[in-house]
């Protein structure tokens, strides 16, 4: 009787799951994963930065869309960028928050080569904060490198990942870029092992692998050329961090390997992405 309640209860949260917009799920794991650490991780992120983000983003994303005469839709998405800003960007100003929040969405609008938004929203704004606004910068270190805390966001990024059929992406990258710390840095220069475990217990880089350059519309759509942009965005951001000593390689690389998504698109034609419920049906 027991395992027939199990089953049944696993059965009915998968009915559940299925009328769900997947990114409602991913927004609620982000939200947690926020909040948790303003309250237990002491991110030095004030209530109001949060509030301006989202203010500024949603906001933009309205104004757009009336402006072009658009349905009035795309605000989960919109969310999203919110909670990348917002988990890793900092400063200790109010003001940039909301103008990093608004130039990311407006990107969305405004950088479209081929008829869709070219950079992952979220990246281009901090990269446009790092480049622009000298009270900004990005915590990396701010989840700690326990290994519990490394472990849960590969579960629960895992999981939004693989439903929205970008799992390969996060795997491809984190599987380049450690075989790069590995082979260089340990094998050959002797780094102690404790060096390559530490650099994946670094909770910015998992957030980084499988809610940022997992996003299906910024990302090549046929397969092949995926793991060639995952690749890419691994070897820039070994280079980037270890070769030319810059810091946060993971964000600059995913940034420039964007620049080449139409290209693999056109060498590689597939259909276009789309959001997806989790058992499949598109949105």
């Amino acid at each position: 009787m027991a395992l027939q309640s199990q089953s049944e209860a696993k059965t009915n949260l998968l009915q559940y799951c299925a009328t769900r917009d997947i990114r409602v799920i991913q927004l609620t794991i982000m939200a947690g994963l926020l909040f948790s650490g303003v309250i237990l991780r002491d991110f030095s992120l004030k209530f109001e930065q949060i509030l301006a983000v989202f203010a500024a983003g949603l906001f933009t994303q309205f104004i757009f869309l009336k402006r072009l005469h658009l349905e009035q839709k795309g605000y989960l998405s919109a969310l999203i960028s919110c909670f990348g800003i917002s988990i890793l960007l900092r400063s200790s100003e109010l003001w940039p928050f909301p103008l990093v929040a608004c130039i990311a969405i407006s990107s969305k609008f405004l950088i479209r080569p081929n008829g869709s938004h070219l950079l992952n929203p979220a990246n281009f704004g901090i990269i446009f904060a790092l480049t622009f606004i000298p009270q900004t910068w990005v915590t990396s270190g701010q989840w700690g490198s326990d290994l519990s805390t490394a472990l849960w966001l590969i579960v629960l990024g895992a999981f939004i990942a693989d439903n929205a059929r970008s799992l390969q992406l996060a795997y491809w990258f984190l599987g380049v870029y450690a075989l790069l710390i590995l082979i260089i840095r340990h094998l050959w220069m002797g780094y102690p092992s404790a060096v390559f475990l530490h650099q994946f217990q670094n909770g910015a880089l998992l957030l980084f692998a499988f809610f940022m350059i997992t996003d299906p519309m910024t990302s090549p759509k046929h397969n092949t050329a995926r793991r060639l942009h995952a690749i890419l965005v691994a070897i820039l951001a070994y280079l980037w961090q270890y070769f030319w000593y810059m810091n946060q390689g993971v964000i600059w690389a995913l940034f420039f390997a964007n620049l080449l998504v139409p290209f693999w698109n056109r060498l590689f034609p597939a259909c276009s992405p789309q959001w997806r419920k989790i058992k499949g049906k598109p949105l």
